[in-house]
């Protein structure tokens, strides 16, 4: 009896041995649709920053296929593109699927709000990840923090913005709930992809844009149509995306989803401090070069405008929908939470040294 159970015992052993060696030798390609376009400066490297990782950490067992916006056509249709099953992932804004999934708008930011450390806070230690999957889960996806530009700037306008009355008939630019807003104050808003911002801007197709902030508006050109260039109030901590499809996610082994988790959190991080140092590059750049771009900050009567348009809309937002108050809710909450210590930390460290 002793001998048999020996026997059988080794050939377990002999099994588990043979599926680890199996496993081991196992690979798998997945595929990745990005809204940015080829080259894409710091946005286009993240994705390839994350495939480089996923694949050395995994010892080759994990790679991953990245297709630009000009391969797929897409550049808006990530959601849906990972939602069918045609890529495993996607790299891409929450924002931009308001029209499918509103409740999508809140991960990416939201007017007034959390700014970058603020908000990967409240994803990983407020209950921001918890929320971001009630949104997508039913829709068969997974979702995580991407990389964040950081506040962005208010954007790119010909002419100066003195009042609200400025504001009306302005053709602009502009994405997510900020766009709800400024077309509440009478701006005619749209959103075009990145590739077809240049454009539209010099051949007056808009009379303003808001793309993101001096690393990645400086090589689009923006600085030579328009010279006024506006500190923002709208996106005060842009969060972009990954998405999986969560059969893609089931069929993985456990470690390399945790391959994944941490090379997204990972080039998601890369993202963050990258923006930080190539705007503070090109801003310096785009000073020596261009002097008449000209600094602004939206008027006081417009930011008020601005504000208590944001907050009815949250409001009305919050009332029509019980998730929608939850997350508006435990944004809110966070942001109480947390802005007492920055304002003592951060901003009068900055207050303290303004001269410098």
């Amino acid at each position: 009896m002793n001998l048999r159970k020996s026997f059988f015992a080794a050939v377990a052993v002999a099994a588990s041995a043979f599926s680890v060696s199996a496993l081991a030798q196992e690979t798998y390609t997945l595929s990745l649709a990005q809204t940015w376009g080829p080259n894409s400066p710091i946005l286009g490297e993240t994705t390839e920053h994350f495939a480089k990782m996923a694949e050395e950490m995994s010892d080759g067992r994990l790679q991953v296929r990245i297709d630009a916006s000009n391969k797929h056509k897409a550049p808006f249709g990530i959601f849906d593109l990972v939602r069918t099953g045609q890529y495993d992932m996607g790299h891409t804004a929450s924002y931009y699927y308001k029209g499918t999934i509103p409740n999508a708008m809140y991960f990416t930011t939201i007017p007034f709000g959390l700014i970058a450390p603020e908000m990967y806070a409240w994803f990983y230690h407020g209950g921001g990840m918890e929320l971001m999957q009630k949104v997508y889960e039913p829709h068969g996806l997974l979702s995580f923090p991407g990389g964040n530009t950081g506040n962005q700037m208010g954007g790119w306008f010909r002419k100066e913005i003195n009042s609200v009355e400025d504001l009306q008939g302005l053709k602009m630019r502009t994405p997510g709930f900020a766009g709800e807003v400024m077309s509440e104050l009478g701006v005619a808003v749209t959103n075009l992809p990145p590739g077809e911002l240049y454009t539209a801007l010099e051949r007056g197709t808009i009379d303003a844009l808001e793309w993101v902030g001096p690393a990645l508006d400086f090589p689009m050109g923006f600085h030579q149509i328009a010279k006024y260039y506006y500190s923002g109030w709208q996106e005060p901590g842009a969060e972009v995306q990954f998405l999986i499809n969560k059969k893609t996610w089931d069929k993985l082994p456990a470690d390399l989803q945790e391959v994944l988790r941490v090379a997204m959190r990972t080039a998601a991080y890369d993202m963050y401090i990258q923006s930080v140092h190539e705007s503070g590059v090109a801003w310096n750049k785009m000073k020596e070069n261009y002097p008449d771009v000209t600094h602004k900050v939206f008027p006081p009567e417009v930011i008020d405008a601005l504000r208590q348009t944001t907050d009815r809309l949250l409001q009305e937002a919050a009332e029509e929908d019980p998730l929608a108050k939850e997350i508006i809710t435990s944004q809110r909450d966070y942001l109480k939470q947390v802005r007492p210590w920055i304002n003592i930390s951060d901003k009068a460290y900055l207050n303290s040294v303004a001269g410098e």
